[in-house]
């Protein structure tokens, strides 16, 4: 199983009630993870509140399996984002169910291991945080972080280091945009930042450069794959690209490993190519549409196929 782990929330758009989207960034891989055809879990605590039921409806309609996930009266945390006549950006996120998680049960799932993947906003906020990062430090599988940094959000810097600190103790992969390194890591260059994540106890660091693609390193070396082998379909925003690449890495390290984290050395850098390509095409697709609307593995293989003739 892949256990995705940390917040759910809605994005409003243009402040309409009307227009919430369900949104989180561990929340979005574990939908683009399950309809890439991985057996996948959420765990984190959703509000039984309207906004709470449109989260719920829609983790469920993607097969996403619910039952390690609590639910509670707490209200659902809100990214108000308007589009004009200017763009702003406004959270509501005091005392809300994501910040509440009470405890975590993986049993129901089996004895594993599994995959864990967390990151953004559940890694630091509130009673959830150390929850989580108890799971992730007593974790027997392979464990993957995105900490996919919201500055605009992050009001205590020294508790948001000290997670996140706990989460690369038990982290073999490390996903990050090169504004994520700048922000973790101020004033200094990618390429030292990763060298230390390696020393550590980190397998894989995957660096996503946006127009400039995404590069992957192990102690093999490293590799790149460029943007213009991606970047194949229109854009319409980039809301969840993210996600969608990072559900897609999970879903084919689940294929070829399982949630064996002995065996993630066993991958050469050749097939992370095929890995990183693969996510690239599933992050592009999920551009390619408004909001985080993660492709289904039908459109990937199609997207690929199509690529590949075109080459």
């Amino acid at each position: 199983m892949i256990v995705c782990c940390g917040e759910a929330l809605v994005d409003v758009l243009d402040g309409d009630e009307a227009r919430s989207v369900p949104g989180g960034g561990p929340m979005n891989a574990a939908v683009a993870a399950a309809r890439l055809g991985a057996p996948v879990a959420f765990v984190g605590r959703v509000s039984t509140d309207a906004a709470g039921d449109l989260i719920w409806r829609h983790l469920q309609r993607s097969g996403v399996e619910l039952r390690a996930c609590e639910r509670g009266d707490e209200p659902t945390a809100k990214a108000i984002i308007r589009l004009s006549p200017r763009p702003s950006f406004r959270f509501e996120g005091d005392n809300t169910a994501d910040t509440a998680l009470g405890a975590v049960d993986l049993t129901a799932f089996g004895d594993g291991p599994h995959i864990l993947h967390g990151g953004t906003l559940g890694m630091f906020r509130g009673r959830t945080a150390e929850v989580l990062a108890r799971l992730a430090e007593r974790h027997d599988g392979l464990v993957s972080l995105d900490p996919n940094v919201r500055p605009a959000i992050i009001d205590d810097r020294d508790r948001w280091d000290r997670f996140h600190r706990r989460w690369l103790s038990a982290c073999d992969i490390y996903r990050a945009s090169d504004e994520d390194l700048a922000w973790i890591w101020p004033g200094r260059a990618a390429h030292d930042c990763v060298a230390e994540l390696l020393a550590g106890r980190v397998t894989t660091v995957i660096v996503t450069r946006g127009e400039q693609g995404v590069t992957v390193y192990t102690d093999e070396g490293e590799l790149e794959v460029a943007a213009s082998s991606i970047d194949t379909i229109n854009t319409a925003d980039t809301v969840g690209a993210g996600d969608s690449f990072v559900g897609s890495v999970l879903t084919s390290l689940w294929d070829r490993l399982g949630g064996d984290r002995s065996a993630l050395v066993s991958l050469s850098l050749a097939d992370w190519r095929g890995i990183a390509e693969r996510a690239a095409v599933a992050a592009a697709i999920t551009c390619s549409r408004p909001g985080a609307d993660p492709p289904f593995a039908h459109e990937v293989e199609a997207s690929v196929s199509r690529s590949a003739t075109e080459y």
